[in-house]
């Protein structure tokens, strides 16, 4: 059987607002990523859905629980540990693509590659190959206001691939697109994550896209169900 790529247990996270008043966000969560799978995260808004991705992305550490990557418990792993994992281990993709206006397409997706120390003629060929995933490889060389808003956010799924994640997590992906091009980015995210054998938890509002996903999640009074 198959182990998970990521597993929270009994994660929880709960804020202060003002000085005595405290707001908890989740409440001893728990959910296993296996490889392969795409799962939805359903959740109204305010639920604590991108709480609960930042602290799978370790960008933000919970107040008690554990997380674990590959079988390995990281959440007390120090600041540099932390985001030599994320390099390498995880991938991010938002509602907004956030691609940088100067840089054309391939050259948006080497960026993480050389950051990560890889030289830049594998980048370029491990880019090239990325968007033709995506059906982009003649837009390779297009800046991003040359492009489409489902285009803009095709390249923004191949720049959180290009470092070989195990894990992918999208916030709201689709969130700004009409329902022809959210389908195509979808279906574009979906076939990457089956052939590279990724997973992927995808927050969504979008009943029907969660539908079409492997397993539904909802994250209910800071639980997960």
């Amino acid at each position: 059987m198959n182990k998970p790529v990521l597993e929270l247990a009994a994660i929880e996270k709960s804020y202060l607002k003002g000085s005595t008043n405290k707001i908890e966000v989740l409440k001893g969560v728990n959910l296993k990523l296996f490889p392969g799978e795409t799962v939805a995260l359903v959740a109204p808004s305010g639920a604590g859905k991108s709480t609960l991705l930042q602290i799978s992305g370790l960008l933000d550490k919970p107040l008690g629980g554990k997380i674990f990557i590959n079988g390995t418990e990281i959440q007390n792993k120090n600041d540099n540990h932390l985001t030599m994992i994320r390099r390498r281990e995880i991938g991010f993709v938002y509602q907004f693509h956030h691609l940088l206006p100067e840089f054309s397409s391939r050259e948006n997706i080497d960026l993480p590659q050389l950051s990560n120390g890889i030289s830049s003629k594998e980048a370029q060929r491990r880019s090239n190959e990325l968007l033709s995933l995506v059906n982009l490889a003649d837009r390779s060389n297009h800046r991003p206001s040359e492009l489409s808003g489902g285009e803009q956010q095709r390249v923004a799924i191949c720049r959180a691939l290009a470092n070989k994640p195990r894990i992918i997590l999208a916030d709201e992906p689709t969130g700004n697109l009409d329902q022809k091009t959210t389908l195509s980015v979808f279906e574009s995210l979906v076939t990457i994550v089956k052939q590279t054998n990724l997973s992927a938890l995808i927050a969504t509002h979008n009943l029907d896209l969660a539908s079409r996903m492997d397993r539904v999640v909802k994250l209910i009074d800071g639980k997960i169900s």
